[in-house]
């Protein structure tokens, strides 16, 4: 009788992904151009608040947060959330009283933007109007 060859289970869990990179970008031109927003300010609240293994302040060389002009890129060695990007985005908002007039949109795959509220003008004459 010939020998039973076995199959292989493909492995389950983690894989190794070296040299794997997670690169985000937040642009913020519209509110640093209207002076709403200082983007050296975002930048070091984001340095001081993404967490690193559950510590804050933590990035050593895994996190790297760079501002170029009015675009602050976020690269990390490290499996790294773009949703917990666009949750910090929306603390430093809250926190500084903007929330209500800019909001956090996905303009692609690896980039935030920041935009105004539409509000319509209609809206607000026949409020008047009343």
């Amino acid at each position: 009788m010939a020998p039973i060859k076995t199959l292989k289970k493909p492995t389950v869990g983690r894989r190794s992904k070296r040299g794997a990179v997670w690169k985000f970008t937040l642009d913020l031109t519209h509110p640093v151009e209207d002076g709403i927003l200082d983007s050296s300010n975002f930048e070091t609240f984001l340095k001081e608040r993404i967490k690193v293994n559950g510590k804050t302040g933590n990035l050593g060389n895994v996190v790297q947060v760079g501002r170029l002009k009015n675009k602050i890129n976020v690269t990390s060695e490290k499996q790294f959330s773009k949703r917990y990007l666009k949750y910090l985005t929306k603390k430093y908002l809250k926190k500084n009283n903007l929330r209500d007039w800019l909001r956090v949109v996905a303009s692609d795959k690896e980039t935030y933007e920041l935009r105004y509220f539409q509000i319509s003008q209609e809206d607000e004459e026949s409020e008047a109007d009343e």
